[in-house]
Parts: structure tokens; sequence; C-alpha cells
């Protein structure tokens, strides 16, 4: 058992280098602040020519791709790394719906495709695993709290050996504050990576998720999950115990 009653039983994918080829700001901006603060490196490049110099020169962990770049579309930057014998991780980040992108990408190389807008934390989800199958990290797919066990591949919660029920969203929530112990987060950030940057609902919806999840794994007082008022929720592995 960890620190504060924290066990997540791995070692952590974080200073994998990832590569964002993707040319537009408020995406770019959104994934690195993100994903370094999961402890990843991360090298934006904006349009496809830079993107392939930097597949070249860098040899990254993980490439998350646009398809739609002011150069070359990423069905053909994702072909071209391909050609060159390598097998990093590609994740294609698309706007596109049609089943017919997604299959052409998959078949040009790539590992997964995530459409706009998306969920950070399913993100998130996709790079441990791809990162954990191509043998670039290592990480166990099993958190531990506690009484409390989340399996992230098989996303099973179990609460003292007993298999309780969660929605994704409610799954989302508990793994992120799972991962980041006592850190405060504010609404604001919960729906960033939980909703989505492009969700312009209610932020109470946030409330009635947390509502729900202290109910599901019997977050009784003194909280796990304890509410910062007027800005937001953290999470107390120690007072679980």
């Amino acid at each position: 058992m960890g620190k504060n009653g924290f066990e997540t039983n791995c070692r952590s994918l974080g200073g994998a280098l990832i590569l964002v080829i993707e040319d537009e700001d408020t995406i770019t901006e959104f994934l690195k602040t993100g994903l370094k603060y999961e402890g990843y490196r991360v090298t934006i490049a904006k349009d496809g020519v830079t993107g392939l110099d930097y597949v070249r020169e860098l040899d990254p962990d993980l490439i998350i791709l646009d398809i739609m770049l002011p150069d070359k579309d990423g069905f053909e930057i994702c072909k071209r790394v391909r050609r060159r014998g390598s097998n990093i991780p590609i994740i294609m980040l698309t706007a596109k719906k049609e089943i017919s992108d997604k299959v052409k990408g998959l078949d040009l190389g790539a590992d997964d495709y995530i459409t706009k807008p998306f969920s950070f934390e399913e993100l998130l989800a996709r790079i441990r695993a791809l990162l954990r199958r191509s043998g670039r990290a290592v990480e166990s797919t099993e958190l531990r709290v506690v009484d409390i066990v989340l399996n992230t591949e098989t996303r099973e919660v179990y609460k003292g050996g007993k298999k309780i029920s969660l929605t994704p969203t409610e799954f989302s929530l508990l793994e992120l504050f799972i991962r980041h112990p006592r850190r405060v987060f504010t609404r604001e950030t919960l729906l960033n990576r939980i909703w989505g940057y492009d969700y312009t609902g209610d932020t109470n919806i946030v409330d009635v998720h947390i509502s729900h999840l202290r109910d599901k794994i019997g977050d009784k007082p003194p909280r796990l999950i304890r509410t910062h008022y007027g800005v937001g929720y953290a999470f107390y592995p120690e007072e679980g115990k």
C-alpha cells in the first residue's frame, strides 16, 4: 500500500513522448496542458511536413494525428510513417464520423481513432492502452485505494470485494480522482476532462454525477471525495481507512 492508502501497482507511463500533429490551436493547447499534467512530454506540429520531420528526428512513443491538416492530410502522413517501417502507435483524430474514413485510417496502419469532440479521459485511456500494447511503457491495469479496486482494461470496479456498477462517466471520474489524490479539481476542469472541451451545458451536472458516484461506492463522512465549497472536489484516500 502506498502513501495515503493509495496503490497503483504500476510503473508510470509518464515521461513518454507524444507527438501531436494538429493545426487547431484550441485543441493543441488543450492536449498539451492535459498531457503534460499527466507527466507526458509533448511536441506539437501544426502541419504534416513538420510532423514527418519530428517523427524522424524525435522517434516519439505515440502520435496523435489529425486527418484535416493544411498541407498533407493525416492519411498521407500515416501512410508515410508506416512506409518507413515505423511501428509507433498512431491515434487518428478526426471531426469526420463516416465509417469509411475510420476504416481507411486503420487500413493505412493507424492503431486507433477518436472523433472530435472527445473526452480527455477517453483519449488518455486509449493512449495508455496503446503504450502498454506497444511495449513502449508498462503499467498495470489495476488501481487500488483502500478497499476499492478499479480495472482500467475491463472497466470493472470492486468495493470490498463486491462488484459495483458505474456508468462510463462515473468510472472516468473515479479513475481521475484515484490517479490524482488530494488534487482539487474545479468543476470547469472536470467538465473539460470528462465531458469534453466543447461542453457548454450546466456545470451542475458535475455535482449530480459526484453524488451518484458517492452513493455507489458507499462514500460516507468522512468522505473519500470531499467537496471544496465554491471551488470543486478532491479525493482523499486516507479518509477511507
